[in-house]
């Protein structure tokens, strides 16, 4: 039984001729008046595909239909309730209001639709309408068409126009405006027109589009969805908004027991010596003395890993504890492989695609000489920069970006090219001379461990340096928990009285390796402030759902998930294996999806990647990348036993070509 809540009625009558008596689809509760021995299944069959094919029933749905019988004084149908619903009646007053009435024999169609959880299909339940009842029915509509299609331009203008005020880029297009407004392009006389006509020859309109773009690809990220009546956007899942809870807890808690080993606080205002001596070393940041011996990295990728081991879905029984091969208790949809072909059908049918082979790279870099074909390409790739539009600039990257190229691609399809990029980024490095905070500790440990220590970025530390410094300072980086399942960590700041603060001003504890999702920027721009703003919308774009726990398909999770039916549907051998030698496959490759291979690639292959990453604005390649991988190792993989075993055969990346498996993962099977 469902409550006349839990019901969405929609009546269609239909005129059937030839038909005295027809009869319902079978339910729980048959009608009084039904007449099974003459019912006949094609008939609803027949008429069901009709009524799709028409669409009837979306029409109606949009028209308000409000059904009423023309006889309310005979009461014996209208109050009699099918499944708890009963059929509404109007007035003798709403009767004569233009209704018009339909012939006695026709057919009742109810779509009923459950709102207990999720949004389920419609279900039909088909209703007998006595002959000897006459029911009329009766359309409101408020609007028309054509007024509906204003009314809905209108208002979108309006939110645009709102959220464009609340975007970085407002005062440069403002001032953009108000100069263009003042010059002789623009008539007094018919200042409208001629002000739409000069934005129309300028750049403004492409600046707006590009707003527009970044606008509905952010509003994209933090889509609503409806959970028991309830609009939320962030989590559903109850058992996964609470792990991330305690996860949360768990870093302040060592936040804090950190703080109380070393006898530090959390935050402080700096000495004016060690101010000055801060700014005097601010381009040599690896020579500025600070003790670093007693701290350690609040976490590391392997720890969590293990918490996600220990999510459990309560609707889930376990049959066996002794061990856990996959996610697949988890409720969480992700693509097949050939879902991810037509996804990426770009790269997966391309012939000139840049980085394809190892060849290509090695002349390049050996002879300082490009192909033709790069040549072409750079050629086209500067016209599309010179039309600074967004959307063509992803559309270009899909096949690969020329390295001269790559780093004002990004900056364009990112956002992250504005005018006040320059005088922020003082404020941000004003904020780390005048502060001291245990998160520059960690952040200065972290670039030792593992920048200082990969011969392809050691050359960055300095600058490596300056940009995480700016980063954790930087309060814009709070916008990502608008779309993210995480909260910022409240505490109490030391002084008088005592202040309860978000820490660090970011919102965000660096974990053991965070440095190496800036790291390999660093090749792109010579000027650390265009690099951190490249870094930042990359972060605030992607990064960020791979170290929190949320039931989106983009996040950790649903990567893993990803990673994990990939192999097992195709690649069986590698996972009968894993198997039988009690190794879990994601323990394998956790660190490269948690870090997006950064450090475990050439730093040439990892930037194609991370162009793929950007061009289909889609995390979904780095699992279809690791299990490219697994499968071009299969043959040595088959051949040891033990995890350790395994991490030594894919130790060494350096030999791979990115660009190659993916398009050989996409092509056809993963078999190589």
């Amino acid at each position: 039984m469902y409550s006349f809540k839990e019901y969405m009625a929609l009546a269609i009558s239909i005129w059937l001729n030839g038909m005295d008596q027809i009869c319902g689809y079978p339910s729980k509760t048959p009608c009084k008046n039904s007449i099974t021995s003459s019912f006949d299944h094609s008939v609803i069959v027949q008429l069901s595909m009709a009524l799709r094919t028409a669409r009837l029933w979306e029409r109606c749905l949009n028209a308000r239909l409000v059904y009423f019988g023309a006889d309310t004084s005979d009461r014996q149908f209208s109050d009699r309730r099918e499944h708890g619903r009963a059929i509404p009646c109007l007035d003798a007053q709403e009767r004569s209001h233009g209704a018009c009435s339909l012939p006695s024999q026709r057919i009742l169609l109810v779509a009923r639709r459950a709102t207990r959880r999720g949004n389920p299909p419609l279900r039909f339940d088909w209703l007998v309408v006595p002959k000897y009842y006459q029911y009329t029915y009766h359309i409101k509509t408020n609007l028309n068409m054509e007024e509906l299609k204003d009314k809905s331009l209108h208002l979108t203008a309006e939110k645009l126009a709102e959220e464009l005020q609340k975007m970085d880029i407002y005062n440069e297009f403002y001032e953009d405006l108000q100069m263009l407004a003042a010059s002789q392009d623009v008539s007094i006389d018919d200042f409208k027109k001629t002000l739409v006509q000069a934005v129309n020859i300028g750049s403004m309109e492409t600046n707006l589009r590009n707003a527009v773009f970044h606008w509905l690809r952010s509003h994209g990220n933090n889509k609503q969805i409806v959970v028991r009546d309830e609009i939320t956007s962030r989590e559903s899942l109850d058992y996964l908004r609470k792990a991330q809870i305690t996860w949360e807890r768990r870093i302040q808690k060592s936040l804090e027991s950190m703080c109380e080993e070393i006898g530090i606080n959390l935050s402080c205002l700096r000495s004016s010596a060690d101010r000055d001596e801060m700014l005097q070393k601010w381009n040599e940041l690896s020579t500025y003395n600070t003790s670093l011996e007693r701290l350690r990295p609040v976490y590391a990728p392997k720890d969590f890993l293990e918490v996600l081991f220990s999510l459990h879905n309560p609707n889930y029984r376990m049959i066996s504890d002794d061990m856990i091969w996959d996610f697949t208790y988890l409720p969480l949809k992700v693509k097949t492989l050939p879902e991810l072909r037509h996804h990426y059908r770009d790269l997966a049918t391309a012939d000139l695609l840049l980085g394809l082979t190892c060849c290509q790279c090695l002349t390049t870099l050996s002879c300082g000489s490009t192909s033709q074909g790069e040549q072409e390409r750079i050629a086209l790739g500067e016209k599309v920069l010179q039309h600074q539009h967004a959307p063509v600039c992803q559309e270009f990257l899909k096949l690969g970006a020329p390295r001269s190229l790559r780093g004002r691609l990004w900056a364009q399809i990112l956002g992250s090219s504005a005018k006040t990029s320059e005088q922020h980024y003082s404020e941000l490095k004003q904020r780390v001379l005048h502060f001291d905070m245990l998160i520059d500790k960690l952040i200065t440990k972290d670039v030792q461990l593992t920048a200082c220590n990969d011969d392809q970025y050691f050359v960055f530390e300095d600058v490596l340096h300056q940009i995480m410094l700016c980063f954790t300072r930087d309060t814009d980086v709070l916008s990502v928990f608008n779309n993210s399942t995480s909260h910022p960590i409240l505490t109490s700041l030391k002084g008088k009285p005592p202040i309860e603060a978000i820490y660090p001003p970011n919102g965000i504890i660096p974990f053991h390796g965070f440095t190496m999702y800036a790291a390999p920027v660093c090749y792109l721009f010579n000027d650390p402030v265009p690099l951190y703003y490249t870094f930042r919308a990359f972060y605030l774009r992607y990064w960020f759902r791979l170290h929190v726990i949320s039931s989106h398909p983009q996040s950790i999770l649903g990567l893993c998930i990803l990673f994990q039916r990939l192999l097992q549907r195709h690649e069986t051998k590698i996972w009968s294996h894993f198997m039988s030698h009690n190794i879990h496959p994601i323990r394998v490759v956790f660190k490269w999806i948690m870090k997006g291979f950064s450090g475990h690639l050439l730093p040439e292959q990892l930037l194609n990647l991370w162009d793929m990453i950007i061009a289909y604005d889609s995390l979904e390649v780095l699992p279809l990348l690791a299990v490219a991988i697994l499968s071009f190792r299969k043959d040595n993989l088959l051949q040891v036993n033990t995890l350790q075993n395994v991490d030594s055969v894919l130790v060494d990346l350096s030999s791979l070509n990115v660009m190659s498996l993916l398009q050989l993962a996409l092509k056809g099977p993963i078999k190589m």
